[in-house]
């Protein structure tokens, strides 16, 4: 297990994590961060980190995506297609990632061969979030020219638009996809996927920074201070609150591992904690481990060796529901005038990147050139053209 983390101050931290086994009259494990490399990612801050079983990807206001493989410790190489901040990064399986920046397109890329398998315009403004449903069959995303999109990925193309007349910047599917949350500021609109409607709000004391779901009912909310809040987003009540930081939490990450269900909370104060949860979640969850990186944190990942032997805030009798083509006919009938379905959206063949692809020692710089970025981009045009089906 690999705590990541990126900042401020252009900087990758990897933090592997030992677990010791029980000594005998100990009541819990101990858990043991140790430090495993430092890596200057990017020209600028980080501002995104998504991990599979074998790579960590992070994006940057510099505008590229790096990767980088945990398995052989090395940088992987560069992906210079988006031309604006990459705001949201998010693998689908070992096999895809999606990617979202300022410049309004969504990307969807070949884990393997590390290809853009499409490019689409998806919003007049940023893209501030996406989140993958868990079949793989459908995306929601929220930009500046407030609207929540949702995306057909079997087809490649948008299936719905609604109009939810301010910007949101946080939009997130429960664990078995039933449900998902829009964020707004500091008001979290809970939704349910059969009526694409509001079925209540909860509304958190200060600006919404990241959200995690720690069941198909709970969510864990964080906040522009330094409180962690548990919710029902059935009731809509809080279920209990602990003080996780010194400073704003700015990111989080829930998974179950080993008899443990587990969230890992990231400051500005520079700190990243790993607290235990417990099964009642009124209760506060008690802290495993903690380590201080001494910058800035942006944002949070977490990879772990073996994902088949992991449920990323999955709950254990939850299993992901599948997408018909009756429950996308019912959100368009249900949701009324603010729903609209549009034309299917061609792939612009002539924009599809090509990463710029290095290997070295993952503590080297990795930075492409603005010369080698070119030639990525004319490599990739004359790259052959052929439809790819995104998702299956």
């Amino acid at each position: 297990m690999e705590l990541v983390a990126g900042c401020y101050e252009q900087v990758l931290f990897g933090f592997a994590v030992q677990l010791e086994p029980k000594a005998s009259g100990d009541r819990e494990q101990k858990w043991t961060p140790i430090a495993d490399f430092t890596h200057h990612a990017h020209t600028a801050s980080l501002s995104a980190v998504a991990a599979n079983s074998r790579f960590i990807v992070t994006g940057s206001r510099d505008e590229t995506i790096h990767i980088y493989d945990m398995k052989r410790k090395m940088d992987h190489g560069a992906l210079v297609h988006h031309n604006g901040t990459i705001t949201c990064l998010k693998f689908h399986g070992n096999r895809h990632l999606v990617s979202g920046a300022e410049d309004g397109l969504i990307c969807v890329w070949d884990a393997k061969k590390w290809e853009c398998l499409k490019s689409i315009k998806a919003h007049r403004g940023h893209v501030t979030f996406l989140s993958i449903h868990p079949s793989g069959k459908l995306a929601l995303s929220v930009g500046t020219d407030k609207t929540l999109r949702t995306w057909n990925l079997v087809e490649g193309r948008s299936a719905f638009i609604k109009n939810i007349k301010q910007n949101a910047h946080i939009v997130e599917w429960s664990p078995t996809g039933e449900k998902y949350i829009v964020v707004v500021l500091n008001k979290i609109d809970v939704y349910h996927l059969d009526t694409a409607s509001v079925s209540g709000s909860i509304t958190n004391e200060k600006r919404v920074s990241s959200v995690a779901f720690l069941s198909e009912s709970v969510l864990a909310v964080a906040g522009d201070e330094e409180v962690v809040r548990f919710c029902d987003i059935g009731s809509l009540t809080c279920l209990c609150e602990f003080k996780a930081h010194e400073n704003r939490v700015k990111d989080m990450f829930s998974f179950e591992i080993a008899e443990h269900h587990v969230i890992v909370t990231a400051s500005s104060d520079g700190f990243i904690r790993v607290w235990k949860l417990g099964d009642v979640k009124k209760v506060p969850p008690s802290l495993l481990c903690e380590v201080n990186t001494h910058a800035r944190l942006t944002c949070l990942g977490v990879w772990l060796d073996s994902m088949t032997d992991t449920k990323e805030s999955l709950p254990p009798a939850a299993e992901p529901s599948s997408v018909s083509k009756e429950q996308l006919k019912s959100i368009k009938k249900k949701s009324g005038v603010l729903v609209q379905e549009e034309e299917q959206l061609k792939p612009d063949m002539e924009k599809w990147g090509s990463p710029y692809v290095h290997k070295k020692s993952i503590k080297g710089s990795g930075l492409p050139s603005a010369k080698k970025r070119k030639m990525a981009e004319k490599l990739g045009k004359k790259k052959k053209k052929k439809r790819i089906e995104i998702i299956q």
